[in-house]
């Protein structure tokens, strides 16, 4: 078992000074592979500590000097891919060539974006031709606190991480303990690209521990999270007493509104990506709305493509979904689904335990719901397992009433060939990302949701800039340096 107890602070690895014990679990075995400290409130005191003394130096130098160590810090990623596949798979679950190809791959693809967005920030820059000595500056917020999920390791790690960078920020990052172990190989790959001492922190925890040290610590500028709305209003209430920024990035039930008019893979398409990651993705678009005149083929496919998605472990090959990430997880998605049948809802693939065959592990079975209504409990709250409601609509009017009927505003999806009709759509869903027709965002886009999905941006230009203060200069100097 591996022994991976201690913590990333002020350059160094150092032992916990306030630690407990805690075993990391396989979620394909559900046995122990790890064990971590869950450090206390003099381990968080002496990482912000080290980021605060190391914030004047960082802020101050020069933006190619902080883009030149991101461009370091992404040659030691690629050196490290397979080590970081390895512990990502072992931690969370993801099959490893989904952990290769998509989840290490994602953190990879944020940073050349963060390096290509950086091009287009400006430091120093004039109000305009009307105040010819004003100037606006943009510089860091300061001290940050990023608290990342275990569902997309590096993918989150790397949105806040190289943006708060990129920006001047100082940092204390604090993963998911229950999939830590990718965050520790992330802090060596940031040692050995040759991050300062101080800039860049680690300190393992829970939420409880922490978690709120850091959203309550007076020397911290900046909470950015990412993980459920119940512990970002938390987080909001606890920063509030220090008026820090907080950025927050929350869950999601996102609607697939799917027309008759749609192209003939728009269903399979959808299931598939409800089930991507064993559903355990906040931008999952879990609710299928279909035109009547085409819901009773959708459900047949929905059924065909559920019955056929493979499930196994993570450590085996090939394009199957591993299990959900621990214990809780699978008792929540088994009383989801059984809240479901309980319900009315039809249940036409999957249902309640684990896959044939499989007696150990957190494995659940891949489930399609048909004739849900929007009322009921599995179409109104995050399951975050592969688990697909499918609720039937009449109109256009119908569908956006249903699709924008939820506290979230993450990601919501259209397949239509109706050109006019997607743009309609994209700019009255209240999401935060619209997807149509099966085409990712493009890199460097946006994400981020409204309402109970948070607020902020992470990713390009947008990344970087909610780590940045904005200051208005007067009676700037043009001649001096």
């Amino acid at each position: 078992m591996l022994d991976k107890r201690k913590f990333y602070i002020n350059g160094e690895w150092v032992a916990p000074q306030d630690g407990r014990d805690l075993a990391v679990i396989d979620p394909s075995t559900e046995e122990s592979c790890a064990v971590i400290s869950l450090g206390g409130q003099a381990d968080t005191d002496a990482a912000v500590a080290a980021a605060q003394a190391a914030l004047p130096g960082w802020m101050h130098t020069a933006p190619a000097d902080r883009l030149e160590l991101v461009k370091r810090i992404s040659d030691v990623y690629a050196r490290r891919a397979d080590d970081m596949a390895q512990a990502i798979s072992l931690e969370m679950g993801a099959p490893i060539d989904m952990a290769r190809n998509s989840q290490v791959g994602a953190g990879a693809s944020h940073i050349g974006n963060f390096i290509t967005a950086f091009d287009h920030i400006r430091f120093i820059e004039p109000l305009g031709e009307h105040a010819p000595d004003d100037r606006i500056i943009r510089e860091a917020v300061g001290v940050c606190a990023l608290i990342t999920p275990w569902n997309w390791p590096m993918n989150q790690v790397t949105l806040k991480v190289i943006p708060a960078l990129l920006a001047g920020c100082t940092m204390v990052l604090k993963p998911s303990e229950i999939a830590p172990l990718s965050s520790i190989i992330w802090s060596e790959i940031l040692h050995e690209a040759g991050t300062p001492p101080g800039v860049y922190n680690m300190v393992n925890g829970d939420g409880a521990g922490v978690g709120t040290q850091l959203s309550t610590h007076r020397d911290v500028d900046m909470v950015s999270f990412t993980g459920s709305t119940r512990a970002g209003i938390a987080i909001s209430k606890n920063a509030a007493d220090t008026l820090k920024r907080v950025h927050l990035e929350l869950g999601g039930k996102g609607a697939n509104l799917i027309f008759a008019d749609a192209d003939d893979a728009a269903v399979k398409r959808g299931v598939q990506h409800c089930f991507n990651n064993s559903g355990q993705s906040c931008n999952a678009p879990t609710r299928m709305l279909v035109e009547r005149s085409a819901y009773d083929r959708a459900v047949d496919t929905a059924r065909e493509v559920a019955m056929a998605t493979p499930v196994g472990p993570a450590s085996a090959q090939g394009r199957h979904i591993g299990p959900v990430v621990s214990e809780a997880q699978f008792n929540k998605i088994q009383d989801l689904i059984a809240k479901g049948i309980s319900e009315g809802a039809r249940l036409v693939a999957g249902g309640l335990g684990r896959p044939e065959g499989m007696n150990r592990g957190y494995f659940v079975r891949p489930t399609v719901f048909a004739d849900v209504s929007n009322d009921m409990t599995i179409a109104r709250e995050e399951i975050f397992g592969p688990v697909l409601s499918i609720i039937p609509f009449d109109s256009e009017a119908d569908a956006l009433r249903i699709a924008n009927d939820t506290v979230y505003g993450l990601t919501n999806y259209v397949q239509s060939s109706d050109g006019a009709r997607r743009n309609r759509l994209a700019r009255q869903l209240r999401a935060g990302m619209v997807e149509m027709n099966g085409k990712s965002r493009g890199a460097g886009a946006p994400f981020g949701g409204m309402k109970h999905s948070g607020n902020g941006r992470e990713g390009g230009i947008w990344g970087i800039e909610d780590f940045l203060e904005v200051k208005s200069v007067s009676g700037w100097d043009n001649a001096a340096q």
